[in-house]
This record gives C-alpha cells, sequence and structure tokens, in this order.
C-alpha cells in the first residue's frame, strides 16, 4: 500500500488531478482506502495498481481526452476484445498444444471473445505452475463461461481449491472475504482484475492495438 501523501509526492501529480482522475473514472473507488492511523484517517492505494495506471494516464493525457482514457480503462472495453487464432499465438496468450486442448474442449472458432481469451489466459498460466492437470482445466473453463463475462465488470477473485482430492473452481465478487474449513486446501488464488490487465498489456506489448483489436481491424 502507498499512502496518498507518498503517491502525490512520488508522482508529481496534484491532489486536483488526483480526484479529477477519480470523478472520470480513470481510478477506480474502491483503490481509495480509507484506513485509520495515529494520525487520524488517511488514504492509501495498492501501490502497484495506482503507480501503474498514474504512468498510464500521465503518458496518454495528451494525446486522449480524460472521456476516451475512461473509456480505455473501463472493464467494459475489454469484453470488445477479438483476436484470431494465429493472434492468440503471436501474443503468447496460449501455448499451440493448450490452444489445441481448448479447441476440442470447448469447440473450434477462428476468432476469440474477451471470456474465451481470459480463459486461454488463465488456463495456460495454471497448467504450468502444475498446479493443476488437463481433467481439471475442464472445470476451470466451465466456470469462468459460465460467469467470465461478469467478473470485468467487478473485482473478482478465482479461487481453486481441493477438499480430500477433489478440485472446485468458484468465483467470488467484489471484495469479499472466503473461509474455509481446515480439510479445504487452496491451491491457487487469482484477482482476476489483474489478469484481465496482465492480459490486454501482453496483447499490447506484441504490436496489436488495442484499439484495433477491439474494432476487430487488421493489427500492424
Amino acid at each position: 500500500m502507498i499512502t496518498k501523501k507518498d503517491l502525490l509526492k512520488m508522482t508529481g501529480i496534484s491532489y486536483g488531478q488526483l480526484y479529477r482522475w477519480k470523478r472520470k473514472n480513470l481510478i477506480p473507488e474502491t483503490w481509495f482506502i480509507r484506513k485509520a492511523t495515529y494520525t487520524g484517517q488517511e488514504t492509501f492505494f495498492p501501490k502497484e495498481k495506482i503507480l501503474k495506471r498514474v504512468s498510464q494516464i500521465t503518458a496518454l493525457k495528451d494525446t486522449l481526452s480524460l472521456d476516451e482514457l475512461a473509456d480505455r480503462f473501463s472493464p467494459r472495453s475489454v469484453k470488445k476484445i477479438r483476436l484470431s487464432k494465429q493472434e492468440v499465438l503471436e501474443c503468447n496468450i496460449v501455448s499451440k498444444t493448450v490452444l489445441n486442448y481448448y479447441l476440442k474442449a470447448e469447440g473450434d472458432s477462428e476468432t476469440f471473445r474477451f471470456v474465451q481469451l481470459l480463459s486461454l489466459f488463465l488456463l495456460e498460466k495454471l497448467l504450468r505452475t502444475g498446479k493443476m492437470n488437463l481433467d481439471e482445466g475442464k472445470e476451470l473453463l466451465q466456470v469462468l463461461k459460465s460467469y467470465g463475462n461478469d467478473v470485468s465488470e467487478r473485482n473478482g477473485r478465482l479461487y481453486f481449491i481441493r477438499k480430500m482430492g477433489v478440485p472446485i473452481f468458484f468465483i467470488v465478487a467484489g471484495d469479499t472475504d472466503a473461509f474455509f474449513e481446515s480439510e479445504v486446501h487452496v491451491v491457487a488464488l487469482i484477482h482476476l482484475q489483474q489478469s484481465i490487465e496482465a492480459l490486454v498489456a501482453q496483447i499490447e506489448n506484441h504490436g496489436k492495438s488495442l484499439d484495433a483489436v477491439e474494432e476487430g481491424r487488421p493489427n500492424g
């Protein structure tokens, strides 16, 4: 976490800019966290997230209006993303082996929508860690297929747990805590908004214009 005072000092932005960006929804309300300190109430932010967002805003504010930036950072905008099979592989979202597994499980597709891309991204991630096998991957795909369209609207978390060897996947929306009995083993906890941001960054880092892939235009 980082305090508001330290954030302003570190980034050089003003108090007015910070709260103007908040009003424009460039910075989520949930990132403004009020906590009691020995001097009274103070505002804190998730350090990595807020520093990255301020850096993005300051880099783009001279070329995009605040309204355009707000739309760019909106969770709804990522739902417009479309990629072809070739683009999915070029962006290293998923390996060819895991892509073939997905297509066999979910059916062939020439174009992948947001929730499919997120499913591929998380499937690859969990398989690579060795925490999940291919059979369990089918259950991951099922929960994302059923509820994945909603996760970008809220600060959701994906839990992968096992009880007596039985795998279970479920999504908790918002900042609600989850508590388990002692026999439950939490195999993985994934913050979905972070995964969405990482997925979008990976697409852009491989030379794909987010504006273009949202509209289905060819990428250069």
